[in-house]
C-alpha cells in the first residue's frame, strides 16, 4: 500500500530533477485544487438533474426533448472547449514560470475570439433552430419543444462561452475557488428560474419548456457576471484592465491557434460522435430515449468527480513543466490517477445503493423503469474506467500534448462509440443496451491508448 501511494515511488530515479514532494504535502496540493472543482462539477451536475426532474413533471416527451437539444448545443460549444483547452495549458504554464503578462494577453486574445465566435454562434443557434432538431432525431412529438428550446436557449450562448474561458484560465493558475463560487451561484439561480417558469409560481408565467430555456439565458448573464468581476481584482493573476494592450499580437494568436487546432478536432470528432451517437439512441423511440437520458444523467454526475480531479492535475503538470520540474508532473499525473479510481470506487458503490430511489425521481413509467435499472449495472462498470482516463487526458493536456488526446478522442468517440453503438443496437439486436456497450468499448480502448502514451512520458518534452 505504501508503494502504492508513496509519491516517493511515482517518478524513477533517472527522470527526477530534484527532490519529490512528500506524499502528504503533494496529496494536500492536489486536493487543495481538486476539492473545490470536484464540488463546483458535482454542484453544477446535481443541479442539472435537480432541472431535468422539473422538466420531467410535464412528461417523458419533455425529457427527450430537452435532452435532443443538447448534442447539438455541445456543437456549438466544441470551438470553445478547443479554445479554453488552450488557454489552460498557456496561463498553467506561465503561472509556473511567474509571467504574469502572458497569462494576461492569452486570455485577453481568447475573450476577443468569444466575442467574434460567439456572436456568429448565436445567429446560428437562433435562425436554424427546427432544421438542427430535425438532424438530431426528433419526433413528431419532441421537434416543437426542442427547437423552442435551443432557439431560446441560443441568446445566452455567448455569455456561457465567455464564462467558461474565464473559469478555465481561473483553474489553470489552481484558483479553483472562485470558478467554484462563480459557477454554483449560477446554477443556483438557473434552478429558482427553473422553479418559477416551468409550471408558473409567484406569479410569474406557466411557460413550460420554455420557462428552463430562459432560465439558462438568464444563469449565462449572471455566470458571465461573476466571472468577469473576477479578473477585475487588483490581486487577481489575470487581471484585466481597459488600459492593456488589446491589439492581438501574432506570437500569442499563432500559439493559441496551434493549441486549439488539435483541440478543435477533438471536440469536432467528440461533439459529430456524441450527436451521431444521440441519433441510435433516439431512433429506438421515444422511451428508450427517456431511460437513456436518466442514465446519462447519474454517468454525467459521476464524470463530475473525475473531471475536477483532472482539471486539477491539468493545473498542477502544467505549472510544473513551467517550472522545468518534468519529474513532479509525472507525478501529479500518477497521483490524480489514484485520486480518480478511489472517487470511482465510491461512486460505483454508490450508484448500484441508489439505483431505483435515483430513477424513480424522473419518472413513474414501468417500462422507462426497468430500461433505465438495467443500465445501471452497466454504469457500475464504466465509472472506473471513466474516471482513469479522464484524468489520464488531463495530464497530458496539461503537458500541451493536445494533438495525440485529439486524435484518441477523435477515434475513439467520433468513430467506435456510434459505430459500435448502432451495430449492436441494431443488426445484433440488443437495443438500448447494445448501445450503452458501446460506451464500455469506446472507454476501454481510450484508456488503454492514453495510458501507453503517458507510460512512454513523450509528453513531458511537448512545445507549447
Amino acid at each position: 500500500m505504501r508503494r502504492l501511494v508513496s509519491t516517493a515511488h511515482m517518478v524513477k530515479p533517472d527522470l527526477r530533477r530534484g527532490e519529490i514532494t512528500p506524499t502528504r504535502e503533494a496529496y494536500k496540493t492536489s486536493l487543495g485544487i481538486a476539492m473545490p472543482a470536484v464540488v463546483e462539477m458535482v454542484s453544477l451536475a446535481l443541479m442539472d438533474i435537480i432541472s431535468m426532474i422539473m422538466v420531467g413533471r410535464l412528461g417523458d416527451f419533455a425529457i427527450s426533448s430537452v435532452a435532443l437539444t443538447a448534442q447539438p448545443r455541445m456543437i456549438f460549444f466544441s470551438v470553445f472547449f478547443a479554445l479554453n483547452v488552450s488557454v489552460t495549458a498557456i496561463i498553467a504554464r506561465a503561472k509556473g514560470a511567474g509571467e504574469e503578462e502572458k497569462a494576461r494577453s492569452c486570455l485577453r486574445h481568447a475573450l476577443l475570439l468569444i466575442i467574434i465566435l460567439g456572436t456568429l454562434m448565436t445567429v446560428l443557434a437562433v435562425f436554424f433552430a427546427r432544421p438542427m432538431m430535425l438532424l438530431a432525431g426528433a419526433q413528431s412529438d419532441t421537434i416543437g419543444p426542442a427547437a423552442s428550446y435551443f432557439r431560446i436557449a441560443g441568446y445566452g450562448l455567448i455569455f456561457q462561452v465567455a464564462t467558461g474561458t474565464i473559469c478555465a484560465a481561473q483553474r489553470a493558475t489552481g484558483n479553483t475557488k472562485i470558478t467554484l463560487k462563480v459557477s454554483v451561484t449560477a446554477k443556483i439561480v438557473q434552478v429558482l428560474f427553473n422553479f418559477l417558469l416551468i409550471e408558473g409560481r409567484f406569479g410569474f408565467p406557466a411557460l413550460g419548456i420554455d420557462g428552463a430555456a430562459v432560465s439558462i439565458v438568464i444563469v449565462g448573464v449572471v455566470g458571465f457576471c461573476l466571472a468577469f468581476t473576477s479578473i477585475l481584482q487588483k490581486d487577481s493573476f489575470l487581471r484585466l484592465r481597459r488600459t492593456d494592450n488589446w491589439k492581438p499580437d501574432p506570437e500569442m494568436a499563432r500559439t493559441i491557434g496551434r493549441l486549439s487546432l488539435g483541440s478543435t478536432i477533438e471536440q469536432v470528432g467528440l461533439r459529430i460522435g456524441f450527436f451521431l451517437y444521440a441519433r441510435v439512441v433516439a431512433d429506438l423511440g421515444t422511451l428508450q430515449f427517456a431511460a437513456h437520458s436518466i442514465a446519462m444523467q447519474l454517468l454525467n454526475l459521476s464524470f463530475t468527480f473525475a473531471d475536477g480531479i483532472g482539471a486539477a492535475t491539468t493545473s498542477l503538470v502544467g505549472q510544473n513543466l513551467g517550472k522545468k520540474r518534468p519529474d513532479l508532473s509525472i507525478m501529479y499525473g500518477k497521483l490524480g490517477m489514484r485520486l480518480a479510481f478511489a472517487a470511482a470506487a465510491f461512486l460505483s458503490v454508490t450508484a448500484f445503493i441508489i439505483r431505483y430511489w435515483f430513477t424513480g425521481l424522473f419518472t413513474d413509467d414501468p417500462y422507462v423503469l426497468e430500461l433505465t435499472l438495467g443500465l445501471f449495472l452497466l454504469i457500475i462498470v464504466i465509472l472506473p474506467i471513466q474516471t482513469t482516463q479522464v484524468v489520464m487526458g488531463g495530464s497530458l493536456r496539461g503537458a500541451g500534448d493536445v494533438r495525440y488526446v485529439a486524435m484518441t478522442m477523435f477515434v475513439t468517440v467520433g468513430v467506435l462509440r456510434p459505430l459500435t453503438g448502432f451495430v449492436l443496437a441494431y443488426p445484433l439486436g440488443l437495443g438500448l443496451m447494445g448501445a450503452w456497450i458501446a460506451i464500455i468499448i469506446d472507454q476501454a480502448v481510450r484508456l488503454c491508448l492514453l495510458f501507453f502514451r503517458f507510460s512512454g512520458g513523450k509528453w513531458i518534452r511537448a512545445k507549447l
